[in-house]
């Protein structure tokens, strides 16, 4: 439930096969019939008729009562069908979003409060069916390591190879995946763990970014991708919670271009919604991203990473020491 925490006030409702619908304040724990069930409705689902007298009572009050709360957070853990049956209800939902942060599970049914809620534009909605959309992630496994003076994704981390760190972070949150490198050790170690390697002996970061892309966005995902996400290889202590932010605000705010950010200064990971594909695809030779967030710098939107380490990377072996050693001291504390 989402108002199990007696810190955010809010509204509970749950149901009984065959018997109804209730709905509890859970700031006073009253409770009351918001839905009766109705063997004449056609089934097997949405078979309860609204109780408006639930709503518009109890109901009403209690979403007052939310905006009388102390903080600023309220809770609804279902709106759907029955509520829309009450426009009283629906008055005090939309007064209660006008007072406070809302945090609600929305039906997906084609109801105009409904679609109201979530074309709001203070809305930030996530689809618990597909809460990443469909979206692509390109790492970027490239890398000469001349600084370094080897291939550092090679290096041991943790008691793995440093570019394993980088297919975990990005692991189970994309409709479409793939490495891009001039490496046929990271080729053999994509294969071991079923990550599709794209191998090259192009010069330029362009060159990456567009065989990247080329791969992910190309025929072989029926309906395409609405996003995708440039990930370095050589950010080993970048985690997949920061990932899964980035792909939810990007399934969310697909006009936007988002990256990974730690009080203000701004790094990698990046995801480019579809719009940009196309200058992705041309950037001039020896490009890279940085370049489309320049230009386009009013659409850039940022999400805090937990910690400023999420966004060092790995360019020299005394870079590879200091990141091993924030790990291993974080770990222990």
């Amino acid at each position: 439930m989402l108002t199990d925490s007696p810190s955010i006030p809010g509204i509970t409702t749950w149901a009984k096969a065959g018997e109804g619908v209730w709905l509890r304040e859970e700031r006073t724990g009253k409770a009351v019939m918001a839905g009766r069930f109705d063997p004449a409705l056609p089934g097997p689902y949405n078979r309860m008729r609204p109780v408006e007298e639930g709503f518009a009572g109890l109901g009403v009050g209690a979403l007052f009562g939310c905006m009388e709360a102390n903080g600023d957070w309220a809770a609804i853990d279902e709106i759907g069908y029955l509520e829309c049956g009450c426009p009283q209800y629906c008055d005090a939902v939309r007064l209660l979003m006008g007072k406070k942060r809302l945090l609600a599970a929305v039906r997906r049914q084609d109801l105009p409060f409904l679609e109201e809620l979530c074309g709001r534009p203070d809305a930030f909605c996530v689809d618990l069916d597909r809460p990443y959309g469909r979206l692509g992630c390109v790492i970027m496994a490239s890398g000469m390591g001349r600084r370094f003076g080897g291939n550092k994704l090679l290096e041991e981390f943790g008691g793995k190879p440093l570019f394993l760190r980088a297919l975990e972070a990005t692991e189970g949150i994309f409709a479409a995946r793939v490495a891009v490198t001039r490496h046929r050790e990271v080729e053999e170690l994509c294969c071991g763990r079923n990550v599709p390697a794209v191998l090259h002996d192009l010069p330029c970061r362009s060159d990456t970014v567009r065989l990247g892309l080329e791969a992910v966005a190309g025929p072989g995902l029926p309906g395409g991708i609405e996003g995708c996400l440039f990930c370095p290889a050589d950010q080993p202590l970048l985690r997949r919670e920061t990932v899964a932010s980035l792909a939810l605000c990007a399934a969310a705010g697909p006009e936007w271009i988002w990256r990974a950010a730690w009080k203000g200064r701004e790094g990698a990971p990046a995801l480019f919604p579809s719009w940009a594909f196309a200058e992705l695809r041309t950037l001039p030779e020896g490009g890279g991203g940085r370049l489309l967030m320049e230009r386009f710098r009013h659409r850039v939107r940022t999400v805090q990473a937990r910690e400023e380490a999420e966004l060092w990377d790995v360019d020299s072996r005394e870079d590879l020491e200091r990141l091993k050693l924030h790990w291993k001291t974080s770990r222990m504390g």
